[in-house]
């Protein structure tokens, strides 16, 4: 049965590379786990800014420069208010793994002490375990881990009893990069406080896909990336808790994030300037909130019903193909809209190179996750991922493709 959605139906031609020229190659995108396609209007809001409002913000008072700073403080006055956070906690870095850095080095330091507990997640991408295990060697704190199920879920039992161990900081993806699982992020947060701990979420497969709201789920630090949300490469954004964001250190220092520098010492601004070193991310922050204006004009609630009926149509699918084995959760309700999977007698590499033949793009490979390839006793998977420009004929030629990966592996 095809899949429809009103409010997403026919938003294909909004991304130009799906309609590039066919001697190019056609393209069945559905790798948006790893990097999402870009709609027009972020190109056009790009564009417009380095054709039109071209110069650095906050720094002079002429006209262009007080039309980029508008442009770029509008955006993030929109992307803060689309989660629910505010502008003061909102700062723009690099990417999501910048942001998680700057939590780990700038918090982190600050506040763990030799003998200390941080738990991560066996679920967890390396941007959400590398900085813990780099602060906690540093620091001679200790890190743990909170397991994954057989069916992809947290051992929420395990989790309760590592608690008791009074640990400072918990770390944990809101959606699972490799098995999909959407973890129970306000329940996982409400626990840790009642323990004491900050919180800090990787967010980046989240916010593409489903309504998030910080307020709800209340964890300190929630970290995501633009060019996973149909914005462009080179920006990420951490939301903080002001309180704790006012007792950080900085992080990287410079232009632009002081107040006074005297001789030997310096004082610094006001948040988020404290942590936005430098010429900042102008062109980007823009484009992020088009991209933002353009998931809430299709409505979060719109995109995340047409990626679950996907995911499960996609999940069905599957069990026409022999050999096939699927990771994470069974129910698509409790998955974002990535499917991994292994095909008996064939590498994931190989999966993907035969699949790349006929344009069609899937993941391969350890998906930055390497603990929970080896809970898995995996190497790696496949995986394939949506986003509201895919529809059922993408999983057609999927499936069509697998039928081939196979005949041509003689499985």
């Amino acid at each position: 049965m095809a899949t429809q959605a009103v409010n997403i139906a026919g938003v294909s031609t909004e991304f130009p590379v799906l309609g590039r020229d066919p001697e190019l190659g056609a393209v069945t995108y559905l790798d948006s786990a790893a990097t999402s396609q870009t709609p027009q209007v972020v190109i056009d809001a790009i564009v417009d800014y380095y054709s039109n409002h071209r110069a650095s913000v906050h720094r002079g008072v002429y006209p262009l420069i007080i039309e980029s700073t508008e442009l770029y403080e509008g955006a993030r006055d929109r992307i803060a208010s689309w989660l629910g956070s505010t502008p003061q906690e909102t700062i723009f870095t690099a990417n999501a793994t910048s942001a998680l850095n700057l939590v780990a080095h700038s918090w982190g330091r600050a506040n763990l002490k030799q003998g200390d507990v941080v738990l991560v997640t066996e679920m967890e991408h390396h941007s959400n375990l590398v900085p813990w295990q780099l602060i906690c060697a540093e620091r001679q704190a200790e890190l743990r881990y909170i397991p994954v199920l057989d069916d992809g879920t947290l051992d929420l039992n395990v989790y309760g009893q590592l608690l008791e161990l009074s640990p400072k900081l918990v770390a944990v993806s809101h959606v699972s990069n490799v098995l999909g699982t959407i973890n129970p992020v306000a329940e996982i947060t409400r626990l840790a406080h009642g323990a004491g701990a900050v919180v800090v979420v990787d967010g980046t497969q989240a916010v593409p896909q489903l309504p998030v709201s910080l307020p709800e789920l209340g964890a300190d630090f929630y970290a995501w990336t633009g060019h996973k949300a149909y914005g462009p490469t080179g920006i990420g954004v951490l939301h903080g808790r002001r309180e704790l964001l006012e007792e950080m250190p900085p992080f990287i220092s410079g232009g632009h994030m002081i107040k006074q520098v005297f001789e030997v010492e310096s004082t610094w601004t006001e948040l988020p300037g404290k942590f936005e070193a430098g010429t900042t991310q102008i062109a980007e922050a823009i484009g992020l909130g088009a991209a933002v204006d353009f998931m809430t004009a299709l409505g979060m609630d719109a995109i995340r019903a047409h990626e679950q009926a996907l995911t499960a149509e996609l999940l069905r699918r599957l069990e026409e193909i022999p050999g096939i084995s699927v990771h994470g959760p069974a129910d698509a309700e409790a998955r974002g809209a990535l499917v991994s999977f292994a095909l008996a007698g064939a590498h994931p590499h190989d999966i993907g190179e035969i699949l790349g033949r006929e344009g069609i793009c899937v993941r391969t490979g350890h998906h930055c996750a390497q603990p929970l390839m080896r809970r898995y006793k995996l190497g790696s998977t496949t995986r394939a991922s949506f986003a509201v420009h895919n529809s059922s004929a993408d999983i057609d030629r999927l499936i069509d493709g697998l039928h081939t990966v196979r005949r041509t592996l003689q499985l």
